[in-house]
């Protein structure tokens, strides 16, 4: 079988239209190729042009800026904000926030005022000690100067009536209710305006010496005349006292009862008593009071 026939004229026009299909496809195909990529690009004249922004309702618009306008002349504005200066805080992501600790303020410490010297002098009080309790009133003696007629002795702000002796002697007598307690009272000498006044003295109100015993049982006998029985708290030692009868060098018996023993001072003349104690002995000699008070019979 023969795949082309030279002497047939069918066949030879069917292989020159072959042939020239064929050159036509290789001149497209070098076009496309080789002379598409030696042409220049078009260049595009279209000058972009920015869009204005839409004015805001009540403003002024702004002038229209013409394209050949010189925009040189608009400079622009550079803001550069301050930020002050402050501490740096601690650091801390796993923790709240620490501002920085406050700069203490100076402690200003004013100068003291010296105290004005008093325009009286007070020197010395006689007696300077007295003991608490003591029954009755006494006479007490101020020694200073500059003193007179218009100025009162004052003990813990209560006023006394004052005898003027001269202007460096003054009198006056203490209430024994002033002193019925122990402590240290403010002696000062003054005039009712407080335009005349004194430094400051002390008078020392110590306690009164007490009988050191206690009262641990009574001793019947016939006609109420009982015998108390009275414990030395330092020895322990045990003594049998009657009414009259004197303790310790200075403690007179007043009184037995089955509830207190009363005493007395015989120097200073302060009483004290004795409360009944069951703070005795085993084998002492006594009964349980069974009387109020111990009457003459």
């Amino acid at each position: 079988m023969r795949f082309f026939d030279p002497n047939n004229p069918n066949e030879k026009k069917k292989m020159i239209a072959a042939a020239v299909l064929g050159l036509g496809a290789i001149i497209v195909l070098g076009y496309v190729f080789f002379g598409g990529s030696s042409s220049k690009p078009t260049t595009n004249s279209t000058v972009q042009t920015r869009p204005s922004p839409s004015p805001r309702i009540g403003a002024t618009p702004a002038p229209a800026v013409s394209i050949d306008e010189d925009l040189s002349i608009y400079q622009p504005v550079v803001y550069t904000p301050v930020v002050p200066a402050v501490g740096e805080a601690n650091r801390n992501i796993f923790s709240y926030y620490e501002p920085p600790p406050a700069t203490p303020k100076p402690v200003i410490v004013p100068t003291p005022t010296p105290a004005p010297t008093p325009p009286l002098v007070a020197s010395s009080l006689t007696p300077t000690t007295v003991y608490a309790g003591t029954p009755t009133d006494f006479s007490m003696q101020l020694m200073g100067d500059k003193f007179t007629s218009a100025v009162r002795i004052s003990i813990d702000g209560r006023e006394l009536p004052t005898r003027f002796i001269n202007a460096q002697q003054l009198f006056t007598t203490v209430p024994a209710a002033l002193i019925a307690n122990a402590g240290t009272r403010q002696v000062i000498v003054r005039s009712s305006d407080g335009r005349l006044y004194s430094n400051m003295l002390s008078l020392n109100v110590t306690p009164a010496p007490t009988p050191n015993y206690n009262y641990v049982g009574i001793i019947g006998k016939p006609r109420f005349n009982d015998t108390a029985v009275l414990q030395d708290k330092n020895s322990k030692d045990l003594i049998n006292v009657q009414r009259g009868e004197t303790i310790g060098g200075r403690f007179r018996v007043v009184s037995i009862s089955e509830k207190e023993v009363r005493l007395i001072d015989t120097l200073l003349k302060i009483p004290h008593k004795l409360t009944f104690s069951n703070e005795v002995s085993p084998n002492t000699p006594y009964r349980q009071p069974g009387r109020t008070i111990d009457d003459e019979p």
